[in-house]
């Protein structure tokens, strides 16, 4: 500590101090560029190492405007602290820093952030963000005429652009194709990753203008199949979370990991995609009225969504959750959390087994008096900590990965674990349709069940999820996607299924299907719905007009 406080410099030093650490930060950056560029020639090996170079200008650049008195040292401590937990999620999950992951940090519960927190996190930020800090917190730096000061500033900043341009007049076409050809690249240059991602998620959540609700559908009423049946109807929809295609039996994968579901007659739709690869875009984005490709996320959450036209309609609505909310889908319908139950015996702090979406179902169910659709939001896949989301009875696939520190573990035992989730998610899935199955003679009714969004398992060094869409493996788009549907409701509602299970086996889908198809279950008419879009619509032997 004497030899710290000690250390002393002038303003031009300290600003080549920071460029110089910046630079060493973003050694991922540096890092995966080179592996990129992969130099096999003399032009591409000078090319390779203008990239710190480069880097280091720029911060100079950066540094020699920014670092004012007083104000420098505060600001390097949060700037340091941000890099270390960056380059943390970075490295180890293969996560990219970007505005959707800023939506999946503050809008995250305190259980899903606790199951981040690791030892390994914790050491990482000490020695990579605590100690530098402290560092610079310490150098003293030496006063200088304001001229001086001035003066060096401007030769640093003259410098660092002129090499910068220098560079460029030789490698500009290098570096323009480094970066169109691989636009994740540059989302691992810190802190500017995680400065702009906040700053364009505050100025769309916190900063947009007006945010009046938007009503639509208002038009919706029911059709005259739902108004002339002697039963009531009841459709429970049922969200994943976190399960990839990829691992279910249903699709063609090799394990056993739907043995419920698969004699339970439900029909698969194997190619279906998500509308976002984390919670916070896809759910709110599958129960708005907009598809992926024109989805704006600062308006669908001021305006209404599928749950709100049912309303509309009279249709009763009722949501069940389980996996830290519905990101504003269910805000204006009655809804509840499960981890509010306090259910001992299936939740553990502020998590809960997803049995207990199934927590006094039966009365619900029994108690309906009106067309009802009942959405269950299940905890499902959640990671880092799989192990945690299923009962030990369904262990089956082992030895499994018990920790939270999942880049630790062998492949093998992370895809045992994971596809242990995806077996208890069969099991709950199926017990819901039972529940549906034994109310058949009181209601027509039937089950819809798709995921939010996939998940990575260390493919190509990625883990959980998040990845920008343009950027995102299969692994985190191609989503489990089926339908139940109850002897009464097919004929009730003239649905073959033949022609359904036909078409599933040949048609690719996704959550931009959702709305309509969900307006078309319910028979609801309004100008919102779309034919085209709803599944079900061309294997309905007579068309009810909607």
């Amino acid at each position: 500590m004497e030899l710290i406080k000690k250390l002393q410099c002038n303003d031009a030093r300290f600003n080549l101090c920071c460029a110089f650490f910046f630079t060493l930060i973003n050694a991922l950056f540096i890092r995966r560029s080179w592996q990129i560029i992969a130099p096999d020639s003399l032009h591409s090996w000078l090319f390779a190492a203008t990239v710190p170079v480069v880097l280091f200008c720029g911060w100079l650049t950066i540094f020699s405007l920014i670092n004012i008195p007083w104000l420098r040292k505060p600001m390097l401590v949060i700037l340091v602290l941000g890099c270390a937990a960056s380059n943390y999620f970075m490295s180890t999950y293969g996560a990219v820093i970007d505005k959707s992951m800023m939506i999946n940090v503050f809008e995250t519960d305190s259980q899903e952030a606790t199951a981040l927190i690791t030892p390994q996190l914790l050491m990482w930020l000490a020695l990579a963000g605590i100690i530098p800090a402290l560092i610079l917190s310490a150098i003293k730096i030496k006063p200088a005429r304001w001229w001086h000061t001035l003066l060096t500033r401007l030769v640093g900043i003259m410098a660092g652009l002129l090499i910068i341009i220098l560079v460029a007049s030789v490698f500009y076409k290098d570096y323009a194709s480094l970066f169109r050809n691989n636009k994740g690249v540059v989302k691992m240059v810190t802190p500017a990753n995680y400065i702009s991602a906040i700053s364009r998620y505050s100025k769309e959540r916190w900063f947009a203008g007006d945010q009046t609700l938007i009503r639509i559908g208002e038009d919706a009423k029911k059709g005259p199949l739902i108004s002339q049946q002697k039963k009531k109807t009841v459709v429970i929809m049922v969200v994943g979370e976190a399960s990839r295609a990829e691992n279910y039996s249903l699709g063609g994968y090799g394990r056993e990991t739907n043995p419920e579901l698969k004699n339970q007659g439900v029909i698969y739709f194997p190619k279906a995609s998500s509308c976002g690869t984390e919670t916070a875009v896809s759910v709110p984005c599958m129960f708005s009225d907009m598809p992926r490709s024109r989805y704006d996320a600062d308006l669908a959450r001021h305006q209404e969504g599928l749950l709100d036209v049912m309303g509309h309609a009279g249709v009763n609505l009722l949501w069940r959750d389980n996996d830290g909310g519905c990101k504003g889908a269910c805000d204006r319908i009655a809804h509840t959390t499960m981890p509010q139950w306090q259910l001992n015996s299936l939740c553990k702090s502020e998590s809960c087994l997803d049995d207990a979406l199934l927590h006094r179902l039966d009365n619900v169910l029994d108690g309906v008096q009106q067309d009802s659709v009942i959405v269950l939001h299940l905890m499902g896949s959640h990671g880092p900590a799989y192990y945690q989301r299923y009962p030990d009875k369904f262990r089956k696939f082992t030895p499994t990965c018990d920790s939270n520190q999942i880049q630790d573990c062998t492949r093998q035992a992370l895809i045992n674990t994971y596809d242990n989730t995806i077996l208890y998610t069969d099991d709950v899935v199926s017990r819901t349709i039972d529940m549906l199955k034994a109310r058949q003679d009181k209601f027509n009714t039937a089950l819809v069940y798709l995921s939010d969004h996939g998940e990575s398992l260390g493919e190509s060094g990625i883990y959980l999820h998040g990845t920008p869409y343009m950027l995102a493996p299969s692994q985190q788009t191609h989503i489990p996607f089926l339908f139940w549907l109850s002897k009464n409701y097919q004929q009730n509602y003239a649905v073959n299924a033949d022609c359904l299970s036909k078409k599933a086996a040949s048609s690719e889908v996704s959550q931009d299907n959702l709305f309509s198809t969900m307006l078309g279950m319910m028979d609801i008419k309004t100008s919102e719905y779309q034919s085209n879009m709803d599944i079900l619509a061309s294997c309905r032997k007579a068309q009810t007009g909607v």
